[in-house]
């Protein structure tokens, strides 16, 4: 099949691409580039780039391990308490390094955020209400005094 004007050009893009990640010596560049302006088909094409070596794609990132932590405390924080301020603490950390890193794991930081901050604020009301009723009682028990 005959190739166009844009089937060469794309094929001395994939060249120049290849040549300037070293993946091809000036000479050999200099001469697929000139086969490819030159060529017919896009058989005359193919035979130009099949033998470039692909450069290997980059590992995907991992998942954060704050951001792990962030949910396993959160989700312990329901049933400890104790654990809802370290998983605010490293969900906020882990947000902020997936941010700058580009690693996964932003959902799991999110969630860990979420239970720290509803345990932290569900404690506080308990506390808060038990400091109440222990004020109540105590002002019911007391005698009152005077003449």
């Amino acid at each position: 099949m005959l190739a166009g004007d844009a089937a060469r050009e794309r094929t001395v893009e994939v060249l120049k691409d290849a040549y300037t990640e070293g993946r091809l010596t000036l000479q050999e560049y200099e001469e697929r580039i000139g086969r490819a302006y030159e060529s017919r088909t896009y058989g005359e094409l193919d035979v130009l780039v099949l033998d470039i070596p692909r450069p290997r794609p980059a590992p995907p990132p991992g998942v954060n391990a704050k951001a792990i932590a962030a949910l396993i405390c959160g989700i312990s924080g329901v049933f400890l308490g104790l654990t809802a301020l370290p998983a605010i603490v490293l969900g906020h950390l882990a947000r902020r390094e997936i941010r700058r890193t580009g690693e996964q794991g932003d959902g799991l930081a999110l969630g860990g955020l979420i239970l720290g901050y509803v345990v932290s604020a569900l404690l506080l009301l308990v506390t808060v209400l038990v400091v109440v009723l222990v004020a109540v009682v105590a002002n019911e028990v007391t005698p009152p005094t005077g003449p």
